[in-house]
Order: C-alpha cells, then sequence, then structure tokens
C-alpha cells in the first residue's frame, strides 16, 4: 500500500476543481478548527486527550489526500489550503509546546527560522504565493512531525517510566526538522527556477531570439 499519494490512480488524467466545496478541504478545515481544542487541553494538562486530538490531526491529513486521490476531488483550493493549514498548525502546536514547557526552543526555532525566511523569499520574487507543488520530502517532513508530536505528548501523559517514548519522539523531531530545512531549500530552489522562467517568457524568451540573430 502506498503512504505518499496514497490513493493515486495510475493512468487517469485528474480534473482540477475550482471549488472550495469538496470533503477534502472540509476535512481540512475541521482539522485546524481542532487546534484550539487541542491548545485547550495543553494548558489544562489533559495530556492524554491532547495526545488523541493531535494524534486525529496528524491522521487526517493523510485522510484528506486519500480521498482527494482515490475520488478525483483534487482543486485549486486544496492545493494551497491543505499546506497552508499544516504549517499554521504546526507552528501552534510547537510554540504551545514551548509555552508549556513540554518541548525545548530549537524545535520552534528550527520549524519558525526556515518558513520565514521562505515566505520572505517568495514575497520578494512573487509578491504571493508561487504556487509549487508539495514535495515528497515536505510530505515526509510532515510526517515525521506529525509522528514525533503526539509521541512527545504521550510521553508527558504516562510518565514516569516511559522515557523511551520520549528519545523516540526526539528521534522523530529531530529527523522532522532537518526534512523542514531540506524543504524549504528545495522550494526556495524551485521558486528561484519558476521566477526565471516567468521572466523568460515575459521578455518573449531573449535567449531564443538571440541565437537566431
Amino acid at each position: 500500500m502506498r503512504i505518499i499519494g496514497a490513493g493515486k490512480r495510475e493512468d487517469y488524467e485528474y480534473r482540477e476543481l475550482h471549488t472550495f466545496w469538496t470533503v477534502p478541504n472540509l476535512i481540512t478545515v475541521l482539522r485546524f478548527l481542532a487546534v484550539p481544542l487541542f491548545v485547550w487541553l495543553v494548558v489544562r494538562e489533559d495530556y492524554l486527550e491532547a495526545t488523541i486530538v493531535l494524534a486525529v490531526l496528524g491522521s487526517t491529513d493523510w485522510v484528506d489526500g486519500y480521498i482527494a486521490r482515490r475520488f478525483d476531488q483534487i482543486s485549486s483550493v486544496g492545493r494551497w489550503l491543505d499546506p497552508l493549514a499544516d504549517r499554521l498548525a504546526m507552528i501552534v502546536v510547537a510554540v504551545t509546546f514551548f509555552a508549556t514547557g513540554i518541548a525545548p526552543l530549537w524545535l520552534l526555532l528550527a520549524l519558525l527560522i526556515p518558513d520565514a525566511v521562505l515566505l520572505v523569499y517568495t514575497l520578494v520574487l512573487f509578491r504571493g504565493s508561487p504556487d509549487l507543488p508539495v514535495t515528497n520530502i515536505g510530505k515526509i517532513r510532515t510526517a515525521l512531525l506529525l509522528a514525533g508530536t503526539p509521541l512527545l505528548l504521550l510521553h508527558r501523559a504516562l510518565e514516569p517510566g516511559h522515557e523511551w517514548l520520549q528519545v523516540l519522539a526526539y528521534v522523530l523531531l529531530a529527523l522532522g526538522c532537518l526534512g523542514h530545512i531540506a524543504a524549504c531549500w528545495g522550494y526556495m530552489r524551485a521558486a528561484s527556477l519558476k521566477h526565471r522562467r516567468l521572466q523568460l517568457k515575459g521578455s518573449g524568451d531573449v535567449p531564443e531570439a538571440r541565437a537566431h540573430e
């Protein structure tokens, strides 16, 4: 069974829907609306309940992608809404973890700084979203972070005596942060290439014109 790209139909020409009202988009919105519930549970120190909510948040990220590909519900809105909801949710989770003493500062900085650099870079080039496809590194990065954060929270819920959960969580989170940096670097390179192609297209493909002179 495929993990990345689950539900994708081979030799099938997908259409892109230009509507918000698709099942995957609704799942994405519900997933993000559950983030305040997660924050509230962590602040109340209801760690086991918060772990369950966080695990549901992570699993629905896979579910909405599967439904979109399996049932031909890929939409132009979903292309930017799903990764945006993922990034915002992960940032909120990291801020909550740091503010409540569950995770160290390096986790928060490793997520915020690359995102901030990428945001500024794309705003300078495109004055908005560059509309880049999600890469496999980006998907793996997200999976690692969505697996590591519930384990770290579960360790807090079950402590003492479950230190292996904390070790495993930090291994997954460290790998996820490294993947996050690599993914952001890849998106910056892709943004540069796209910007260059658009410039050449806007100028009438100057290099080719010179070749005919």
